[in-house]
């Protein structure tokens, strides 16, 4: 693309041009925002690498207009089951399990096809401009803007654009990480592990398990599905490189369908791809400095055995779009981004965390570690793997200490229902902004008129539980979704936050006037104006 095509001034510049940054540009644009990106490769990258996505991306994905792509380019999963040498469990994950978002907890995909339909999503959009094989030389900022020169591969020429911010999805060697300052802290995790895609081919139904780690120390071994593209599921492989082999030893096709040949062969399937990675567990110390803000792997890379690489840095996105959006329209202060590293790095970080207790789990090449592994899962022994993560900093409501009370922080649940005499997704008829849900019809008559009027001046919906949605703000739970959820964690009322997180909660109607008070003081911190719309 020419350089000089691109608008001197935009409300956002993104350097990169993976999925963070194809769904982070389309998020801005659907509010109205200019984006111009920038990436250095011409096309996009051919090759798959992340194979799933979670119930929370899902969502996310749904609600910003591509719910009906979706079921096209993903599938549901099996549950994810660890086994040890002689194929006895050690863990089980079940992936394929309701989720609190609606569907399975987990969803396959096939990267290159998932990041197609994003490449589409992007160009419907006048105000996203794309610039495939513009390399970006620098970044820099002021009080007022934040800039960059790009260069065009094919012709030298460069050119110098500015934004009101800057965001670096650029990958693990991230240019504006460096430009940031940021220092990348190292868990310590590390490993080489062989990636193998194979399509099977039309009629051929292999016989392996449907998702699994084969724990077993002469080689450990990852066993997956790969996702769907037309029709056709892929499978994936991964073998760890053990401590005799070299690099380019395992990076040999030969070496490739040697490994894979308990499983499948040249008669059965087409390599579609082999590739040596080295697994590493990396966080950086800071995500803002100004204008300049990374995402992604810029921020963060884990090893793949939960399947939330892409998922976090997706998750960043979302963070971020609906803070750039208030801001970018002056409905909030730039102070709004310090709550982007307070609420996603620890959550990301103890992402990371989940992600090595599962690679310690099967990167064990030595048989007499992997019998002590394996006697521990079996006599219980074993240190149960962390939870997953809420958020636990940030926009939320606080106690004194800052601890986050009640269910502040939680993902909040999704499902079916009716209301104003439709049936569809919650999220499609309520909105995207701040809302308070409430248990019941009961709940909303015991709140204090000072309450009400506080949250109409916020521009926060109520809405309610109701066996009859004929009232304004009722709505019938259809999936049963939001009744069991509130029961189960003892609320009567919960405050969702525009990316769907909970910013607080009460366990009775007396406890409402105090959570809409501290988001009234929160509003006030971070000169909010009014709640997100769509």
């Amino acid at each position: 693309m020419n350089l000089n095509d691109t608008p001197k001034l935009v409300d956002v510049l993104l350097v990169g041009y993976g999925p963070v940054s194809e769904i982070l540009a389309v998020m801005l644009a659907r509010r109205g925002h200019s984006v111009a990106v920038f990436e250095r490769w011409s096309e996009r990258y051919p090759l798959p690498r992340a194979v799933c996505i979670d119930h929370e991306i899902y969502r996310v994905l749904a609600a910003i207009g591509m719910r009906d792509q979706l079921p096209g380019v993903t599938h549901a999963a099996p549950p994810y089951r660890w086994f040890n040498a002689e194929w006895k469990e050690l863990l089980a994950i079940d992936w394929s399990k309701e989720s609190i978002s609606g569907g399975t907890e987990v969803n396959f995909v096939h990267q290159p096809t998932m990041e197609a339909m994003f490449d589409r999503q992007a160009r419907k959009y006048a105000e996203i401009d794309i610039n495939l094989g513009c390399e970006v030389l620098s970044v820099s900022q002021t009080s007022d803007y934040a800039e960059l020169t790009a260069r065009d591969v094919a012709s030298g020429e460069q050119r110098t654009v500015r934004g009101r911010y800057l965001i670096g999805a650029d990958g693990a060697n991230s240019l504006v990480r460096q430009a940031i300052g940021a220092v990348q802290e190292d868990r310590g995790f590390e490993a080489d592990w062989l990636v193998i895609d194979v399509l099977p081919h039309e009629g051929v139904t292999l016989d392996v398990p449907a998702a699994a780690q084969y724990c077993n120390p002469a080689r450990p071994t990852t066993i997956v599905p790969a996702g769907v593209s037309e029709g056709r599921y892929y499978r994936r492989w991964e073998f760890m490189r053990m401590p005799h082999e070299t690099r380019e030893e395992l990076e040999q096709e030969a070496t490739a369908w040697k490994l894979l040949s308990p499983w499948v062969t040249p008669e059965q399937g087409q390599m579609v791809r082999h590739k040596l990675y080295t697994f590493r567990s990396l966080i950086a110390d800071r995500w803002r400095n100004g204008r300049l803000l990374i995402a992604g792997d810029a921020a963060h890379v884990m090893p793949p055995f939960m399947g939330q690489g892409m998922c976090a840095g997706l998750r960043d996105a979302w963070n971020l779009s609906w803070k750039l959006d208030l801001i970018l329209k002056g409905e909030a202060d730039d102070a709004l981004l310090d709550t982007y590293q307070q609420e996603r790095r620890p959550h990301a970080s103890d992402v990371v965390d989940l992600s090595m207790y599962l690679g310690k789990v099967i990167c064990i090449p030595d048989a007499a570690a992997a019998a002590r592994r394996d006697q521990s899962f079996f006599d219980g022994s074993v240190t149960p793997p962390p939870a997953f993560p809420s958020l636990t900093q940030g926009m939320l409501h606080k106690d004194e200490q800052g601890r986050p009370l009640g269910a502040a922080g939680l993902l909040s649940p999704h499902g079916t229902i009716q209301r104003d005499g439709r049936s569809g997704r919650y999220d499609d008829l309520t909105g995207l902004g701040f809302t308070l849900v409430l248990r019941s019809a009961a709940v909303l008559d015991a709140m204090t008129p000072a309450s009400c009027v506080q949250l109409a001046q916020m521009g926060v919906r109520t809405v309610y539980l109701a066996e009859d949605a004929s009232a304004p703000g009722a709505f019938i739970d259809i999936d049963a979704k939001f009744g069991p959820y509130m029961d189960q964690h003892e609320l009567a009322a919960m405050l969702v936050r525009p990316d769907f997180y909970l910013y607080g909660s009460a366990a009775s109607a007396q406890q409402i006037a105090p959570l809409v008070t501290a988001l009234a003081a929160d509003y006030r911190q971070y000169a909010l104006k009014l709640a997100l719309t769509r």
